[in-house]
């Protein structure tokens, strides 16, 4: 938790540090023409118009797009190959099962805290009643920590959903917020106001699409990954204890239900 809030704050930290240099390195220069004799030369400010002018709903999307990016490389460092089909879990514990040492091969897999140490745990306490029982609490095992890994990354969904409507509101407000001028003046601003008006009121709404697309994009990315991960899991862990499944020809061959002990004690 506390590598989270520091990633979080660097994150932050550096992210308004390249918005406050970016106007003084990069400017966009407008030249608005007021007459055929005049001309009023209008300088926009990267951070001034699409931050500052965007209010505190522009401020709440860009920490979300921050929010985004460290549960990104969070996911990046929790959901992969190595924490769920672990090649070291699976040898050792293939081994230990294939010297029929069957405690050690239980306490291995407790401690062990990728899926497929949690998998074949499942499976090796269920060894006394039969392959069929294995089979059944390594597949709730299965969706068990598939579940877990789901929720886990709901997280990017929502903000990926929910930052749209956040923008739209700001825009909606802008929006209101101009016709309320108009009625209080009685008078339509001049066409330079409403549209510095509306461009601030679209800006929530960009701001919205620009935490939304990336956010859902990596909620895909993973949601794809532990689709093959748990699948790849899934295949490893059966293939481990195929030497429990029982043979038609020879079923004397496979390990005694008495000796497979279902605890480390």
């Amino acid at each position: 938790m506390v590598v989270r809030i520091l990633l979080m704050t660097a994150l932050l930290a550096a992210m308004v540090g390249m918005m406050t240099v970016a106007p003084a390195i990069a400017q966009t220069d407008v030249v608005v023409d007021a007459s055929a004799a005049a001309s009023d030369d209008v300088t926009i400010k990267y951070f001034d118009f699409f931050v500052v002018k965007g209010g505190y709903i522009a401020f709440g999307l860009i920490a979300l797009s921050i929010v985004t990016i460290a549960l990104a490389i969070d996911y990046g460092a929790s959901i992969r190959r190595a924490t769920i089909v672990s090649p070291e879990s699976a040898r050792a514990a293939k081994k230990l099962i294939e010297q029929k040492k069957y405690v050690d091969a239980i306490k291995y897999t407790s401690e062990d805290p990728s899926m497929m140490g949690c998998v074949l745990n499942a499976a090796l306490l269920e060894s006394r009643n039969g392959y069929s029982a294995m089979e059944r609490a390594m597949e709730e095992s299965l969706d068990d920590r598939s579940a877990r890994l789901f929720r886990k990354i709901e997280y990017v969904s929502i903000i990926g959903n929910v930052s749209p409507m956040i923008g739209l509101l700001g825009t909606v407000m802008g929006m209101i917020l101009l016709f309320a001028e108009i009625h209080a003046k009685d008078a339509f601003p001049g066409a330079r106001d409403v549209a510095d008006r509306i461009s601030i009121a679209l800006i929530t709404t960009f701001w919205g699409l620009a935490v939304a697309i990336p956010a859902l994009s990596i909620y895909a990315i993973f949601r794809n990954r532990i689709d093959v991960l748990t699948a790849e899991c899934a295949i490893a862990a059966e293939q481990i204890i195929g030497v429990f499944k029982p043979s038609d020809t020879q079923s004397s061959t496979a390990p005694a239900a008495s000796n497979q002990p279902t605890s480390t004690s």
